[in-house]
């Protein structure tokens, strides 16, 4: 295995196609993995703008992603977990491709907001991640208004079955 991420190293690819047939394996088809992988380089050049506009820590980009879930979706992302019944396991990697793209468009928004209105420090940015939230949450209004129905969904990518904790101490 450390053979395998000395090779990823110096050849890129390897770790997108381990990444690719990762999530094979666990049942998504070819195009939700598509859209998850270009959700994390869209994070990626977010998180890298937020940076250049003073945000630091973690936790402060934890507070900006939860603006744009709470504009479009209604929930933070523990909550929206907690309606999805996850408890460790990625929120992302158990969305529908519907809910992948809102969270995309809501992150691209967000970027393209701060490079235009160049935010500082918190307060700043979680204006701009709630008006980018904003942008999802007009597409989520649309979308769903032609489907007659919610488009956010209890239904989990990985069907996850939990085994009763106070049952193993019995």
């Amino acid at each position: 295995m450390g053979n395998e991420r000395i090779d990823e190293v110096f050849n890129p690819e390897l770790a997108i196609n381990r990444a690719i047939d990762y999530y094979r394996s666990r049942g998504y088809d070819d195009d939700w993995i598509e859209a998850r992988l270009k959700g994390i380089m869209n994070r990626n050049k977010l998180t890298d703008v937020w940076k250049k506009t003073g945000i630091t820590e973690s936790y402060e980009f934890g507070i900006l992603t939860n603006e744009i879930y709470k504009e479009w979706s209604g929930m933070s992302a523990k909550e929206y977990k907690e309606f999805k019944g996850l408890r460790k396991e990625s929120l992302r990697d158990n969305m529908s491709d519907i809910e992948v793209a809102l969270t995309d468009l809501g992150e691209i928004a967000t970027r393209e907001l701060v490079k235009e209105h160049k935010p500082y420090g918190l307060n700043e940015n979680k204006k701009i991640a709630k008006a980018g939230g904003d942008v999802a949450k007009a597409a989520k209004v649309t979308m769903e208004e032609k489907l007659g129905k919610s488009i956010i969904s209890k239904h989990n990518k990985l069907s996850y079955k939990y085994i009763d904790d106070s049952k193993l101490i019995e």
